[in-house]
């Protein structure tokens, strides 16, 4: 009974359902809209470049709505889970996720126009959306490990994200093309993806069960009682007194001597990850949502398993990024691990800027083998910062802020994309790779802080 218990306190199932539910979405949405404004265009010399734009101008709309519209709702979401009950912002973007899917199916079987998925997108940004779900995810996943353990925690679920990301994607292509004869084009791959988000919805709702979270305190030092009834003589009694409480005075000026050192930059040191974090997550939106288009056009020109294929390349990432952390934690810092993720992005886009070929797109993506080390790993040291009640809405803030930032810099990609797709379509990779590097500054600066306050912290007897 205690293993069907624990059991059922696990996430995974979720989070692997709605990545797989995810994926299929993805390359369905894709194809659709790529199949919508191909019709639209009836030259065959302005083809490529009108449907290229269409697209850009597409999922500029598309992403701004679906990272804003959460804004109103989602740090609500995340108070009432940390207040509540944490089912709320699991199940709430859930529903969402599910009714937009849902949109997307009738858009393909009823000739819906394709900006029905823009209302379809504002509903499941205003139900919390990705926003509010991710970071309910981590701070569950956050609270209910130790600190020491709290990477790999969080890295394992990002696996799990990944694992199930790459499996959707490798079928996601054959699925969408499978049954073009019989139905009409990703009919089943996004029935299969209403499918997978119902199943997580039923699985949140009544199978999941939230682990008891017990907050640490700091509880004043007590004498053993049992050995102060064993000391029977007085003097020995009173010298054992007077030991105890020098090693107490001791201790607490220690204490106090480490606290003003280490409480006041712990601000400094949580801006100095969000910085981090946000410089980061801005390289790889202004890589990731250009991608999609750039694989679409000449030289490349792929088609839908072509199109799951290569999310499935970026998704294996996610497990060489998995087996990174569980080797570097045994021997390096986080804020080392993070450094590390970040060089690989970095030298990978530069890889992909130059890509004309489709076996140099996967060397880049091999190269990038550890790049989705460093935010998982920010979200572990953000976690061990602030009070666990509080943790939900530190991460909700956190996915915000990278949303909003993310959807800025998104709109400004795309334009640049437009504007540089003739000349030199890689561009948008060479402006990630300089961005990812940037974000080197801040968590440089957060390692030499913590080796200074690691430093002073052996002074301190214990």
């Amino acid at each position: 009974m205690a293993r069907v218990m624990l059991v059922r306190t696990w996430i995974h199932p979720v989070v692997a359902g709605a990545q797989i539910g995810c994926s299929f979405y993805d390359t369905g949405l894709l194809m659709v809209v790529k199949n919508y404004y191909s019709q639209s265009n009836s030259s065959v010399s302005t083809r490529e470049e009108e449907q290229q734009k269409a697209i850009s101008n597409f999922y500029i709309i598309y992403n701004l709505v679906l990272c804003l519209s959460p804004l109103p709702t989602a740090y609500i979401l995340a108070r009432l889970g940390d207040e509540k009950n944490r089912k709320i912002t699991i199940c709430m973007p859930l529903c969402g996720s599910l009714l937009s899917r849902i949109m997307l199916l009738l858009v393909i079987l009823q000739d819906w126009p394709i900006e029905v998925i823009y209302g379809s997108a504002v509903f499941s940004g205003l139900t919390g959306g990705f926003t509010a779900y991710w970071a309910e995810i981590m701070a569950l996943a956050a609270l209910s490990s130790s600190e020491n353990g709290r990477s790999l925690k969080l890295t394992i679920i990002e696996l799990t994200y990944g694992m199930a990301g790459f499996i959707g994607s490798l079928a996601s292509g054959h699925i969408f093309i499978k049954y073009k004869n019989s139905y009409r084009q990703g009919t089943i791959l996004i029935s299969s993806s209403i499918g997978l988000y119902a199943f997580c919805l039923f699985y949140s709702l009544l199978v999941l069960k939230i682990p008891m979270v017990e907050e640490t305190s700091h509880k004043t030092e007590e004498p053993n009682t049992n050995e102060g009834e064993a000391i029977e003589d007085g003097g020995y009694k009173a010298l054992e007194t007077e030991r105890l409480e020098e090693q107490m005075e001791s201790n607490a000026t220690c204490n106090s001597a480490e606290n003003h050192s280490s409480m006041t930059p712990s601000m400094e040191i949580i801006a100095l990850l969000f910085i981090s974090a946000v410089l980061y997550n801005l390289a790889v939106v202004s890589a990731l949502d250009v991608l999609p288009l750039f694989l679409l056009k000449n030289p490349l020109n792929w088609g839908p398993v072509d199109i799951g294929y290569g999310n499935a390349a970026g998704y294996f990432i996610y497990i060489t990024s998995f087996m990174g952390v569980y080797i570097f934690s045994k021997y390096v810092r986080d804020t080392t691990m993070v450094m590390i993720g970040i060089i690989s992005f970095s030298v990978g886009m530069f890889i992909l800027a130059f890509v004309r070929w489709s076996f140099l797109y996967y060397v880049a993506r091999a190269v990038m083998l550890f790049s989705y080390i460093p935010l998982p790993t920010i979200r572990s040291m953000l976690s061990k910062e602030p009070h666990g009640s509080s943790c939900g809405k530190v991460f909700v803030v956190l996915q915000l802020t990278l949303e909003i930032t993310g959807v800025i810099l998104s709109t400004i990609c795309n334009k640049i994309y437009q504007v540089t797709m003739d000349w030199f379509s890689g561009f948008c990779f060479i402006l990630a790779c300089i961005i990812s590097c940037l974000s080197l500054i801040p968590i440089s600066i957060v390692h030499h802080k913590e080796s200074v306050r690691q430093g002073y912290n052996t002074i301190c007897p214990r």
